[in-house]
């Protein structure tokens, strides 16, 4: 027999009916709206089995993408076929346990990698004044893997269009965002724009950021960058990342910062100052 205080959620239908506006908004009215976890009902002082369930797939997700194996020869072999020269590096964090217990070490590049990239920017390859983009695996590296050659093949038309001369692509392992700082000072990059796996949320396990940072360098705080997330098929498709993307690096490249002082403007002025 069904207990009696149990209260289960209403059924989400694929595309409710807006809340009237003189009634109150129904659960189901918001959980047709966001993915966020609304009006789940109760059972007790419980959740009911299917809400239950969809939690704790969704954790296990975010953990897998977590721990997922970055592809960074996929990642090399795609962004070569895109025009871009590539050059592979890796933070000093030896493994995943190793990034996951010590963000710093996900920060700086291992001895090797400075050494490569050191080496380059010697050798005349011409990267200084450039913008460069980092593929980083963050942590998320299931949505760089899934993500990232897409919107580099989005972007790079704007900047062919804008006139914005593009380095070479790094593909770094272990990384953190504040590593495309590094990579930056060395190639001698005018601005970084760092593609990176976000931290996985219980409704998007693969979302990709974009973090642009003008004249970086060791030290920079994420004060100085500006970032464009939630890129993923759920979110901000790949069009609508590249075009944010594009316009903040032109307009970081005229004003000569990047960060707090440069705002998003790319979609001109909000509906209430038109």
């Amino acid at each position: 027999m069904k207990d009696p205080i149990a209260v289960e959620p209403a059924p989400v239908t694929s595309s409710p009916a807006k809340p009237a506006s003189s009634g109150p908004v129904s659960s189901a009215d918001l959980r047709g709206l966001t993915p966020a976890r609304v009006g789940l009902g109760r059972t007790g002082a419980s959740l009911p089995t299917r809400p239950l369930l969809d939690f704790t797939l969704d954790h296990a997700r975010a953990r897998d993408a977590v721990h997922a194996a970055f592809d960074a020869e996929a990642i090399v072999t795609a962004a070569s076929e895109l025009g871009l020269a590539t050059i592979t590096t890796a933070s000093r964090a030896a493994n995943r346990k190793d990034y996951l217990s010590r963000p710093d070490l996900g920060r700086r590049l291992d001895p090797a990698s400075m050494q490569r990239l050191a080496a380059l920017a010697g050798a005349g390859e011409q990267i200084a004044g450039q913008v460069v983009i980092v593929v980083g695996d963050g942590l998320s590296p299931r949505a760089v893997n899934a993500h990232a050659v897409e919107l580099m093949r989005a972007l790079l038309p704007h900047f062919a269009a804008a006139s914005i001369p593009v380095g070479p692509a790094v593909i770094a392992a272990g990384a953190r965002v504040a590593l495309g700082d590094e990579v930056g000072e060395l190639l001698g990059a005018r601005l970084v724009a760092m593609l990176i796996g976000e931290r996985p949320g219980l409704s998007a396990p693969d979302s990709l950021g974009a973090y642009l940072t003008f004249a970086p360098r060791i030290g920079r705080t994420d004060a100085e960058r500006n970032c464009v997330s939630n890129i993923h098929r759920a979110g901000l498709s790949y069009d609508e990342a590249a075009v944010k993307i594009a316009w903040l690096v032109r307009e970081a490249l005229a004003r000569q910062l990047s960060g707090v002082a440069l705002k998003d403007e790319s979609d001109g002025p909000p509906q209430w100052l038109r």
